[in-house]
């Protein structure tokens, strides 16, 4: 089994290569997909707030025309989410659609339909990789987030894929106010099961908006993370989640220093809606749609939107900062959601600007994320199974009616 990691360590060492980042590749080095909204939970920090089924969503066929584009633009890998991918029927055949085609997949989960059959095919699969979603190292603090039951469904997953000799599989942990303690905890975690911690960073985007304020670390807890993250960095995937911390200290923390959104990574939303950052979906951020003439390669390539953000940044009210070279400004979709400028500090600016900028901003005048496929909680596990898609699945379980796999 071969399996997939985050692709920029290299970048910070080799400063050029970040330059060349700024202004785009011809082809994403990650493509961050969501195949469905439907899931099983309704975890309460959700970026793209799924849950139910959009009766919109690309079909299979659309699905393996877009991974074929991909393997012609010999896009690395991709990053498959939702919603709970592995709800829908045709996932497995998707994921061994692409594999055939030299595109590596991998793909988030909580870990539903994870049995010890599906654990034992993927460790005998290359060039796949699986990310479990646990956002507490003990129940009580990831159900409380995520949901009851949630923990438990994952380390089912992970005892799963561990017995079947999956090596390297991740867990995958945003950042909040209730976890940021727990980060030796997960770590010992990942040790036991012989997996890699991956965190990333609460974004105030889809339902995390709604809990912003009550989840986020805090700053003293930034200061511990950043700590953190620099100790033990060399053994954990960051991606693109916090290189506004950068601007604590003089070491810089291991990841994609940079905001890669249009220039490295993207994302496709269940409907074919491309978007600049995965944490950004809102017209603002829209950049055009696959089923459209030209499909994705044009939307890459020619978008109006990703072609300014490709061109270079002064940095705006940041640029006279000491701090701006190490953290870039922090993050787009951060600032975009709490009302803040685009060239204007992140949030959570460890400097303090970013909560001197919040008290000017007007909470009722906030943009929202458009596409909300929230639904009410429902039971965790399989229901009964009478047929393969009911006409208003949308408006149901996002489980009810997909057969079992």
């Amino acid at each position: 089994m071969t399996t997939l990691h985050d692709p920029p360590p290299a970048a910070q060492r080799v400063p050029a290569l970040v330059e060349q980042f700024k202004g785009g590749l011809h082809a994403p080095i990650c493509l961050t997909w969501e195949w469905t909204y439907a899931c099983n939970l309704s975890c309460v920090h959700c970026l793209s707030s799924s849950g139910r089924r959009d009766p919109r969503e690309l079909s299979t066929d659309e699905i393996k025309s877009v991974i074929d584009e991909l393997q012609r633009m010999q896009v690395f890998y991709i990053n498959v989410g939702g919603g709970e991918p592995t709800v829908r029927p045709d996932f497995w055949e998707l994921l061994d659609y692409a594999i055939a085609h030299r595109v590596g997949v991998k793909f988030s989960t909580n870990g539903v339909r994870l049995t010890p059959e599906r654990a034992r095919r993927l460790a005998s699969t290359d060039y796949v990789d699986v990310q479990i979603s646990l956002d507490g190292a003990t129940r009580e603090v990831n159900d409380a987030v995520r949901g009851p039951g949630s923990y438990d469904m994952a380390v089912r997953a992970m005892e799963n894929l561990a017995e079947a000799g999956f090596d390297g599989f991740k867990i995958s942990v945003v950042m909040t106010r209730r976890n940021v303690a727990q980060l030796d905890d997960f770590a010992a975690l990942a040790d036991r099961y012989g997996a890699q911690l991956r965190i990333t960073r609460l974004r105030p985007s889809g339902r995390g908006a709604d809990v912003w304020d009550e989840l986020h670390p805090t700053a003293e807890q930034q200061r511990e993370l950043y700590h953190w993250l620099v100790g033990h960095g060399e053994k954990v995937l960051t991606g693109d989640s916090f290189f506004h911390l950068n601007a604590l200290g003089s070491t810089p923390i291991p990841g994609l220093n940079l905001c890669g959104a249009g220039r490295v990574v993207c994302l496709i939303d269940p409907v074919g809606d491309v978007y600049a950052c995965p944490f950004a979906i809102h017209d603002a951020f829209r950049a055009g749609n696959v089923r459209s003439p030209g499909g994705f390669e044009r939307v890459w390539r020619t978008s109006d939107l990703f072609a300014g953000l490709r061109r270079p940044s002064s940095g705006g009210a940041c640029s006279g900062c000491p701090a701006y070279d190490t953290c870039q400004g922090g993050c787009m979709a951060a600032k975009f959601f709490t009302g803040l400028p685009l060239d204007g500090p992140d949030p959570e600016c460890v400097r303090g600007h970013g909560a001197a900028a919040l008290s000017a901003v007007d909470p009722d005048a906030l943009p929202r994320q458009g596409n909300d496929h929230s639904h009410r909680t429902v039971p965790l596990g399989m229901p009964t199974v009478r047929s393969r898609r009911p006409d208003r699945l949308c408006d149901e379980s996002p489980l009810a009616g997909l057969e079992p796999m």
